[in-house]
């Protein structure tokens, strides 16, 4: 959601202030030379950017304040956790738990968490996405020709409480498949038409969307969270019904292709990915398919763009700075359409950006990313990279 997007910027704002000069010397300086005091405090927060395995869960923990127009003033907290299902077992990934945070004076607040367990040898990979909030979100109606004209903003504060866990079986060397169930809960109130023109009725009713999902990738990333070098090929179906509970009835397709090539000084990579979202039936308005926000075309707001399909890619090059620093510089389109067969070249959504990355925990980055959109521009604090 936008809101957890403006507020952690701030906490980076205050976490960046910590890093000092002394972080970018050159390794055999910094073995050489005593802790500082930052060094001390990112210690104490967890951001050493390692792994200590002798802990339950390796966490890290950084608490900022922040402000923005939507929530005024309020504290938000980023906590990375890095832990072993089995610490005998050598062969799976180190599991992760990402928790954002958020709690504004204006009564706005909301968590997000994001789980990526590897089990039994990496035979088993288990992912739990959940996100509960009420704050401030935008809609600007459905479709481009709707979703581009800036004065058809409607301000609306959205409810929201969405579960998404996935279990997947290793089939071959580098192939899963799985299923799991999706469950979103979304509610409109307090909506600001103010002078914008399109039909925002669609937001009258709470709508709840229940659905199984089935998922198959091929998957031979060295590390799933951050990627130096593989390739990810994956396939996700959902089916909402009302006999699972849902209030309507509709399918959803997704199919991500995602490559990295390990490309110049250090540990720096290319990374590109080609992403589609298509969808039939009653499609309520929280289940659109969308591009914009953290991950996908970093600059346009996330809920501005929406219809029932989606295309889009992005490439980037990922440059590895000396101690535990780097720089991210990205192109990428995307665009939005009622049917497949009416994406038209025409409305296509141009964007470019860059940004700054702190390697918070071993192979865990915290990224600051500037994006630039068709008229308009966004700033983004999250961890992981984009894709």
């Amino acid at each position: 959601m936008k809101p957890l997007r403006n507020l952690t910027l701030s906490v980076l704002f205050g976490f960046t202030g910590l890093v000092s000069a002394s972080d970018m010397q050159e390794p055999s300086e910094q073995e050489n030379s005593e802790p500082s005091w930052v060094d001390n405090i990112l210690d104490k927060l967890g951001a050493d950017g390692g792994y200590d395995d002798t802990k339950p869960i390796d966490f890290s923990v950084l608490p900022g304040p922040f402000y923005n127009p939507e929530m005024s003033l309020g504290v938000g907290i980023s906590a990375i956790g890095l832990y072993q299902v089995d610490k005998d077992d050598h062969v799976s990934q180190t599991s992760s738990l990402v928790i954002n945070g958020f709690a504004s004076i204006n009564g706005s607040m909301g968590v997000v968490i994001d789980n990526r367990s590897f089990l039994k040898e990496d035979q088993w990979r288990l992912y739990v996405d959940a996100e509960i909030a009420d704050a401030p979100d935008v809609f600007y109606g459905v479709g481009y020709q709707e979703n581009h004209q800036s004065d058809n903003k409607v301000d609306f504060n959205h409810r929201q409480f969405s579960l998404r866990p996935t279990l997947l079986k290793r089939v071959a060397d580098s192939s899963f498949i799985g299923g799991g169930f999706d469950f979103s809960y979304a509610k409109a109130n307090n909506i600001e038409t103010n002078d914008s023109l399109v039909d925002s009725s669609i937001l009258d009713e709470s709508s709840t969307a229940v659905g199984l999902t089935f998922k198959g990738n091929y998957d031979t990333r060295d590390v799933v969270r951050n990627p130096y070098n593989g390739r990810l090929i994956e396939l996700d179906a959902g089916f909402y019904h009302p006999s699972f509970g849902s209030s309507e009835n509709f399918r959803t397709l997704n199919l991500n292709y995602s490559e990295y090539l390990q490309m110049g000084p250090r540990d720096s990579v290319f990374a590109w990915q080609f992403k589609s979202r298509f969808t039939n039936g009653d499609v309520p308005w929280h289940m659109l398919s969308t591009v914009g926000g953290g991950s996908a075309l970093r600059g346009y707001a996330t809920g501005r763009y929406r219809d029932k399909q989606m295309l889009m890619s992005q490439a980037e090059y990922r440059w590895d700075l000396p101690g535990r620093h780097g720089m991210v510089f990205w192109l990428g389109a995307g665009a939005v359409a009622p049917e497949v067969d009416q994406f038209s070249s025409q409305e296509i959504l141009p964007n470019a950006g860059f940004g700054y990355r702190f390697e918070v925990k071993s192979r865990v980055n915290l990224r600051l990313d500037m994006g630039f959109g068709d008229g308009e521009r966004g700033f983004y604090f999250n961890v992981d990279e984009a894709f």
